[in-house]
């Protein structure tokens, strides 16, 4: 454990460690489990005459999948901030996905994808896509979401360079444009993502939530390292992340 510990608070203090992996596993619990009980329901397609004039980019899938990079890198910067900032950030990140399954299961949608070739190297990159990520769970979209909530979770951090906060907005943008040009979402989708990350951030920095939250993950967090985490000294642990940049 204590090989762990060390590996873990290279990167992040432990008061981060457990909120990004719940993050992550509480994402893929919402997006696939959604997807296995809504796969036979009706989905509302709510495409309109704009969507449909947008260009099919099937290169842009690279951004589409690069954003992983962005998410992990993002997502482990905002680990790294003053735990209470932290808490507030990962309190609204998961209030976004309960939103986001109630979305899926009572307002389920679905696209029109183009029919593809069955020669090209985009094309059949476009064709795996397709086929382990069906048309379903597109309202609001999870890509724009998490992407926005990478570039607002350091938006006011002076300690992070104004070059990479300028960068994660780009990125942020590019993903967006990505999911629309691989037809994997619709506008309303982007635009209901980013409006949901800024709903649940800020409820997160100004609510009980992450009060409840940070409890919770404080608790577990003593359970997991039960000699190593010291509360007392948290502001040391603070000043160490805060002070450099990665």
């Amino acid at each position: 454990m204590n090989k762990i510990r060390k590996l873990i608070t290279r990167m992040m203090p432990d008061y981060g460690f457990l909120p990004v992996i719940f993050s992550f596993l509480f994402n893929n619990l919402i997006y696939g489990g959604s997807k296995l009980i809504t796969q036979n329901w009706y989905h509302h397609n709510i495409e309109s005459s704009l969507d449909e004039k947008l260009p099919f980019i099937p290169w842009t899938l690279l951004i589409y999948f690069g954003c992983y990079l962005f998410w992990a890198v993002n997502y482990i910067l905002i680990a790294r901030q003053d735990k209470n900032s932290v808490y507030q950030f990962f309190a609204g990140d998961v209030l976004s996905r309960v939103i986001c399954l109630i979305f899926f299961l009572f307002f389920p949608t679905t696209n029109t994808r183009p029919v593809l070739s069955e020669s090209g190297f985009w094309n059949l990159a476009m064709s795996f896509l397709y086929s382990v990520d069906t048309a379903s769970n597109l309202f609001p979209s999870i890509h724009c979401l998490v992407s926005w909530f990478c570039f607002i979770g350091i938006r006011g951090n002076q300690k992070i360079p104004l070059w990479y906060r300028a960068f994660s907005f780009v990125a942020a943008i590019l993903v967006f444009i990505s999911t629309l040009t691989t037809k994997q979402h619709v506008l309303i989708d982007v635009a209901g993502g980013v409006l949901l990350a800024e709903i649940c951030f800020r409820i997160g920095r100004h609510s009980k939530i992450s009060v409840i939250y940070g409890k919770l993950f404080d608790a577990a967090t003593l359970r997991l390292f039960p000699r190593g985490y010291n509360k007392t000294n948290e502001k040391k642990v603070e000043e160490k992340y805060n002070d450099r940049f990665l």
